[in-house]
């Protein structure tokens, strides 16, 4: 994937979130409310980039890059 959604809006919000929920697992924080939704917007915006998310398997390996960034920083 050459987009650093690291980089994005979306991804900044979403972690900020994660930190300030006090949610030890980031894939669970991603499973629910706020962290879903961020996710979702995370996701549009890698669309708009071209990074197509449309095959479950291509997703997964995007939500795992979510969850690992998350618990990295």
């Amino acid at each position: 994937m050459s987009w650093d959604f690291t980089e994005d809006a979306a991804f900044t919000a979403l972690f900020d979130a994660f930190k300030e929920s006090g949610e030890a697992s980031a894939m669970e924080f991603l499973a629910h409310g706020e962290g879903a939704f961020h996710f979702q917007e995370l996701s549009q915006n890698a669309a708009g980039e071209g990074v197509d998310l449309s095959d479950s398997t291509d997703l997964q390996a995007f939500q795992q890059s979510v969850i690992d960034s998350l618990e990295e920083l």
